[in-house]
């Protein structure tokens, strides 16, 4: 990752570059929470170039709207991305990270996320907005466990 890029909380301010990015990708943007609470960005020079979030249920976590601006892919800063969000589930006690996708299934194998059935996925998780209606039917439901 280049000096120029951090990663820090996301703030009000960065709540449309954000959906830009998410948008871009064909992620889901209209239940991103408002105060962006436990949301990070990456940013180079002030500009978001990518983001993540962590909605939290109970003793579970689900990350969601995890995206790379294409021009910065091959840096690893989903990789710190991810790790942030870990770092917060520890903290937070959570058992368990779980995630939708459709398309990055073998990438977050190599993060340790594993298959599971969506209806092994705990009651919390199954009401989120995510689950119950974002994300459809077809999306590949993963899990990792945290502690």
């Amino acid at each position: 990752m280049s000096n120029s890029i951090t990663i820090t909380p996301a703030e009000l301010k960065y709540s449309e570059a954000i959906k830009d990015i998410l948008l871009s990708e064909k992620l889901p943007t209209p239940d991103i929470p408002s105060d962006l609470k436990n949301f990070y960005v990456a940013t180079d020079n002030g500009f978001v170039i990518g983001c993540i979030g962590l909605e939290i249920y109970d003793n579970y976590g689900l990350l969601r709207s995890m995206a790379v601006k294409p021009e910065y892919r091959r840096m690893k800063i989903a990789s710190e991305l991810i790790k942030r969000i870990e770092s917060l589930a520890r903290q937070s006690g959570l058992r368990s990270i779980y995630l939708l996708t459709e398309t990055t299934s073998g990438y977050f194998e190599k993060k340790g996320f594993t298959g599971t059935k969506r209806e092994e996925v705990p009651t919390p998780l199954q009401q989120s907005s995510e689950f119950s209606h974002t994300c459809p039917q077809s999306a590949i439901a993963m899990v990792k466990r945290i502690q």
